[in-house]
């Protein structure tokens, strides 16, 4: 078996996947810890031969998890943020201080796409861009939903948003403190991702299909105006076209892949880029 983990600054998620058949066979995840040990909430690696890792936590966190995994199992791959990687440069001036999720979704996104812009909406809202022939521009980070509720310290932080919510209910004025409070968050998350997009994709004179990732993506999904894929295991792929390690993977077949979004015609985005200034 193989055991990918993608260690979060909140949560550490996990799956479980069969080295022969290349299938996900569980999967689940933890509050990030200082302290990583094998319980009742976590697999068990007496049937792991591989860990895959992506962290972003603290630095102790993932030492801990490498001494622990490595006393346990045969491998231990973690990955780094590179200048190259895959046929994508980075575009951080000091490319190893890119978040590696970020990396991860970027690489991913341009193995399926050849060119995407990559939006994860989880604890941060990170919004990143790589064009046709792997060029990185570098991204843009926001507060995440829960983060911004938090900020605003009004009693509402656990009345999370309802990701079966239509994007016009949710666009409306909230009638309730809590309404007022998701509603207001999610105009702002949802306005940044579609703006951001079509300034840069106006600049760089290309329309980009977007594909979303993270524990909001579905929510955020809703309220986005040109067409785009959610893909809840972008990181996870990024892992994948890393360390292939089955025969699927080595074919370059990422695991719940969607079909790349055809994106709109650039001039349309630009067309409404000109109304939304005029506005």
């Amino acid at each position: 078996m193989i055991l990918d983990l993608d260690i979060g600054n909140t949560l550490s998620k996990w799956r479980l996947k069969d080295a022969e058949s290349s299938e996900i066979r569980s999967r689940g995840a933890v509050w990030t810890r200082e302290e990583w040990k094998p319980g009742a909430d976590i697999p068990d690696l007496d049937v792991v031969e591989t860990v895959r890792i992506s962290s972003v936590a603290r630095r102790s966190v993932l030492a801990q998890t490498e001494s622990l995994l490595k006393h346990r199992v045969k491998r231990v791959h973690v990955a780094r943020s590179t200048h190259e990687a895959l046929g994508v440069t980075n575009g951080y001036v000091e490319p190893g201080r890119l978040g590696v999720d970020r990396w991860l979704g970027v690489l991913a996104g341009y193995q399926l796409a050849g060119a995407c812009c990559a939006v994860d909406c989880g604890s941060a809202i990170t919004i990143d861009f790589v064009m046709p022939g792997g060029r990185h521009l570098g991204g843009y980070i926001l507060p995440g939903l829960r983060l911004m509720k938090e900020s605003l310290k009004l009693g509402t932080r656990n009345v999370a948003i309802d990701p079966d919510s239509e994007a016009d209910e949710l666009l409306a004025p909230g009638r309730r403190t809590v309404e007022a409070v998701n509603h207001g968050i999610y105009m702002a998350a949802v306005s940044a991702v579609n703006r951001i997009y079509s300034e840069v994709c106006d600049r760089e004179g290309v329309a980009l299909p977007m594909l979303l990732t993270g524990g909001d993506a579905r929510v955020v999904s809703r309220g986005i105006q040109v067409p785009h894929a959610v893909w809840p295991d972008m990181v996870y792929a990024g892992l994948e076209a890393s360390f292939p390690l089955t025969a699927a993977e080595r074919a370059g077949r990422m695991a719940g892949a969607p079909i790349p979004p055809a994106p709109v015609a650039l001039e349309k985005i630009r067309a409404g880029l000109a109304f939304s200034m005029l506005l």
